[in-house]
């Protein structure tokens, strides 16, 4: 069964995330799992990860991306990471224009998707990511329902950049029905609380999207961001890699090449607007 027929791409575009099943074995997640435990001192995007960029080169992400925004053109700028025991946790957008629902990111078809592969289960364990339904339709960060992504492993989640989300998620075992947001976290008993997964607690993420407006504003956006300018600092990309990727359908914007030697990039700690 192809991973195509996995995905509702309605229902993407309605809800603004979905979790498609079963698209790594156990045996490819645990293969995974000791890549990251392997670099964990290593710097330097995914792509450029030996252990880790199969994640982008195997053609499985590329495939859910090209179904979901409908173009065989998919481009990868640079952006992936991957995280151990993250304490991220609050709802946040990734996209360029966060606030201004007048700025570019915010008309027409939003391009640019953000996908998580959680090395560990979800599905009954705490700690996994939460998500507002349909809030990549507007700025607020107040807006849709909250979702507790309960993926099992294997399972790949994805999102517009513009959706609302969170790390570090609480799932209940009492009662069951109910996902805390971020900010109701004390509200409920500790005892209340299914268990963490053992051991560290690992993602790896990527953005991957179309070559198109928002691609490239985004990219720009990129470029002002300290942390990430500091990691393409690490990352270089060898033919067999742009090869492999090539193989994938994927197409590579060398974004660490466009910066390298540059002092005008990565100016800003923080997220900022750039203006339009």
């Amino acid at each position: 069964m192809s991973i195509a027929s996995g995905i509702d791409v309605d229902a993407f575009w309605d809800q603004g995330y979905q979790l498609i099943p079963k698209v790594y074995s156990p045996d490819e997640i645990r293969k995974l799992r000791e890549a990251a435990m392997a670099s964990r001192s290593r710097g330097g995007d995914v792509l450029s990860n030996p252990g880790l960029r199969s994640s982008l080169t195997d053609g499985r992400l590329v495939e859910i991306a090209r179904t979901l925004l409908g173009s065989d053109e998919i481009v990868y700028a640079g952006d992936s990471s991957f995280t151990f025991n993250s304490n991220q946790h609050g709802y946040h957008k990734d996209n360029a224009d966060r606030t201004d629902p007048k700025a570019p990111d915010w008309q027409g078809r939003y391009t640019i998707l953000r996908f998580g592969v959680y090395l560990q289960d979800h599905y009954t364990h705490t700690k996994g990511l939460n998500l507002r339904e349909r809030s990549h339709n507007t700025t607020s960060l107040a807006e849709g329902k909250n979702i507790y992504v309960r993926s099992r492993v294997g399972d790949v989640a994805v999102w517009s950049l513009r959706t609302s989300h969170s790390g570090n998620g609480t799932l209940l075992s009492f009662p069951r029905w109910i996902h805390p947001a971020p900010a109701q976290d004390g509200k409920y008993p500790k005892w209340w609380r299914v268990a963490k997964p053992d051991g560290d607690r690992i993602a790896v993420f990527a953005a991957l999207g179309l070559d198109d407006a928002h691609h490239h504003r985004y990219v720009d956006y990129l470029k002002t961001r300290q942390y990430i300018v500091g990691m393409w600092g690490k990352s270089r990309y060898d033919d067999e890699t742009l090869q492999e990727a090539r193989r994938a359908g994927l197409t590579v914007r060398d974004v660490p090449r466009e910066v390298e030697g540059r002092s005008d990039v990565g100016q800003n700690v923080a997220w900022q607007a750039i203006p339009y």
